[in-house]
């Protein structure tokens, strides 16, 4: 690992100058310049410092990305069914509620719905990939066909239900992640 060219690279990317990380630290720019160009090491106190003034710490800094996975297959949906609410959702990238955003693939039957969720901070986004969907916020119903979106903070109790006699089918992305 080139330690100097990681801790430049975090340090551009908080958009900091030398100065300022020096700052932070209590340590010289000239310091900082020669860890940046690997003319010196840090001690590993020092290291922890510098860290900490870029908001990270030795587990993550030393921790090797991981092979992000970018592409998702069929074979790794986790799916639900409620049969009471008649509606199926589908996890179709796993373990998504740890990112920021949580897309799910959600099919609800004729005269079904998706269960009513409370006020919560964040934002949903709804792609309507079949039939027609009525759009519950608070006191207020909007409806959305094939083709058109939807999008909402969460700030009132909401939910989604079939308003036909075709299968409903939303794509939906909810941040934070809700579902």
């Amino acid at each position: 690992m080139d330690i100097g060219k990681k801790i430049k690279r975090l340090r551009q990317e908080k958009f900091l100058t030398q100065d300022e990380l020096a700052m932070r630290c209590e340590l010289s720019k000239g310091f900082i310049s020669q860890v940046e160009r690997d003319l010196t090491s840090p001690s590993i106190t020092t290291l922890i410092d510098i860290l900490e003034g870029l908001g990270t710490n030795l587990r993550d800094f030393f921790n090797e990305d991981e092979d992000e996975k970018i592409v998702f297959k069929k074979e790794d949906v986790f799916e639900n069914i409620d049969e009471e609410l008649k509606y199926k959702i589908e996890w179709i990238v796993p373990n998504a509620q740890k990112n920021q955003m949580e897309p799910i693939l959600i099919t609800i039957e004729e005269g079904g719905r998706y269960k009513e969720e409370l006020p919560h901070e964040g934002e949903e986004f709804g792609y309507v990939l079949s039939g027609t969907v009525l759009i519950h916020l608070g006191e207020k119903t909007y409806k959305a066909r094939k083709g058109e979106s939807f999008y909402y903070k969460s700030r009132k109790n909401h939910y989604i239900s079939n308003a036909g006699k075709n299968i409903v089918k939303v794509l939906w992305v909810s941040n934070p992640p809700a579902f």
